[in-house]
């Protein structure tokens, strides 16, 4: 008779920013299938789900992912349930509209690793500042480059759980990395971010780190953290025209605001208009522009206008669930023929 270490993970109650909340079910024999996780109950009181009175909110399974960092464990993807079996209202995947997977996501995940007895981020002294920025971007070399081990080791655990995970880099500030994750189907694309994030926090406890996903942790001249959204769905692969794509590009100009609220908190100490950032209040978009708040991809327009769009506004710390369903409505809402 063989024991399972299944890890129930779910997004809590905090507003706006949820946290991640997990616990581990032992199951006899398990098969290792989604079908056969079970339904299980937490205390929503404690996650600011649910009244101290009636507490129980249920975990409804949605992904499973082998746990490479535990023997005979798996990773269990979940939403958040009313005791009735309906979506809690913190449950944002349970909004997307996208049933049929013909959405497709690529996040851009950037970050901040933290020491946590200094709490700053690798390579900063106590008092003072590293270099300018300039030199960390990609950079190699240990004058430059802080956390690499860490990293490595997180874009293993990633793969080898099976996460479609497309790659890593160090970004503009000292101690700020990023990765990369594609996934046909919004919601796919949501769970994989986060079993990613999950991930990443467990193995900051064996570090003395901590992961820092404000959008602006360090003020002044340095670039902020994004989660920018590569997205694309049949017609935007396969239309073939720049009037098409404008006309979607346009249908986010009027919902700058709504798309603001689910796009991360603190997100306007982040897009101010400088480091290669749009102004938060502002909606353009330009070919090859990083400035813009949606870049059209110089190869979408070499392959005919065949491609992708990517939105540079969500904040590092946003909600991919949230993030995929706002760009899904605003994209439908577009008046093309």
């Amino acid at each position: 008779m063989s024991k399972s270490k299944l890890e129930y993970i779910w997004l809590d109650g905090y507003k706006p920013t949820q946290n991640m909340r997990s616990k581990t079910k032992v199951e006899e024999n398990f098969s290792g299938k989604l079908e056969d996780c079970p339904i299980w109950s937490f205390d929503g009181s404690s996650t600011r789900q649910a009244e101290g009175g009636s507490s129980d909110c249920l975990l409804k399974p949605v992904a499973i992912y082998p746990d490479p960092a535990r023997n005979n464990g798996y990773l269990v993807m979940t939403e958040v349930l009313n005791a009735d079996g309906t979506p809690h209202e913190s449950n944002g995947r349970a909004t997307i509209d996208d049933d049929d997977n013909d959405f497709w996501f690529g996040f851009e995940q950037e970050y901040f690793i933290m020491d946590k007895d200094t709490q700053l981020p690798l390579g900063f002294p106590i008092g003072g500042y590293p270099g300018p920025q300039g030199m960390y971007y990609c950079s190699v070399g240990g004058k430059n480059t802080h956390g690499r081990d860490f990293v490595e080791e997180h874009a293993d655990l990633c793969i080898a759980a099976g996460l479609n995970f497309e790659g890593i880099n160090q970004e503009v500030a000292s101690g700020q990395w990023e990765f990369q994750l594609f996934a046909k189907g919004a919601k796919k694309a949501g769970d994989e971010i986060w079993i990613a994030r999950y991930l990443l926090d467990r193995l900051t406890e064996q570090y003395g780190y901590y992961i820092e996903y404000h959008p602006k942790p360090v003020k002044g001249d340095w670039n902020g953290s994004g989660m920018h959204a590569n997205f694309s769905n049949t017609t935007l692969r396969t239309c073939g025209s720049q009037e098409t794509y404008e006309k979607i590009c346009e249908a986010f100009r009027p919902v700058v605001k709504e798309h603001m609220a689910v796009y991360g908190e603190f997100n306007d100490e982040r897009l101010t208009g400088l480091h290669e950032t749009a102004h938060v209040d502002d909606f353009s978009y330009g070919i090859s522009d990083r400035g813009a708040s949606i870049r059209i991809p110089i190869i979408t327009v070499e392959k005919g206008w065949k491609g992708w769009l990517e939105d540079r506004r969500p904040a590092s710390n946003g909600d991919p669930y949230k993030i995929a369903g706002r760009i899904i409505k605003t994209v439908k809402s577009a008046n093309i023929s």
